[in-house]
């Protein structure tokens, strides 16, 4: 998404997206595009967008903690989160929002200092309590009405790393990102 598109952001999410120094990410339908594949011998496989990836990589390196919360339980998720170095991966996590809530604490953050990426309602109750709440493009309906802001990318295609992109922004630190890759 380009730099410029970032400009015309209305000032509250500018606002929002500056305070945030933990990202929190769902897995199924945002780093993925939500399609639960399996092989023959019933291994589960997942497709990751390696821009997302980068993105993630970008917050980390720019003092932003990112954060994986999901449902699910998957070896894949396991593999990549620990490829790209994000530290708080909580999988199997039945109750999303009580796991947030512990790892605010511990990191001893208030909920404006904190996103929330989801696509659909397992995320709603978390993304009610953080300071900007996240929905991909292809998000369930009910839970794009309910987020401060909307990816113009899909889930598992890009959607990530708009977020990142976007907090970058209104942190001020693309121009220094720019710098570093010329």
């Amino acid at each position: 998404m380009p730099y410029s598109h970032f400009n015309d952001l209305p000032a509250a999410i500018r606002e929002r997206a500056a305070k945030i120094k933990l990202a929190v990410f769902d897995v199924d339908g945002v780093l993925t595009d939500g399609k639960l594949c399996y092989s023959d011998d019933g291994r589960e496989l997942k497709s990751f967008h390696v821009h997302d990836g980068f993105g993630l990589k970008r917050l980390m390196a720019n003092g932003i903690e990112v954060a994986i919360i999901t449902s699910r339980l998957s070896h894949m998720v396991t593999e990549r989160t620990a490829e790209l170095g994000i530290a708080h991966v909580y999988q199997d996590q039945e109750n999303k929002l009580a796991c947030y809530e512990h790892l605010i604490h511990a990191l001893k953050l208030t909920p404006e200092q904190t996103s929330y990426c989801g696509d659909d309602l397992p995320d709603l109750a978390t993304m009610r309590r953080v300071g900007l709440a996240i929905a991909v493009a292809n998000a369930h309906p009910w839970l794009r009405e309910q987020a401060h802001w909307r990816t113009q990318h899909r889930g598992g295609d890009g959607a990530v790393r708009e977020v990142c992109d976007l907090l970058l922004a209104a942190q001020d630190k693309v121009d220094s990102e720019l710098a570093k890759f010329a």
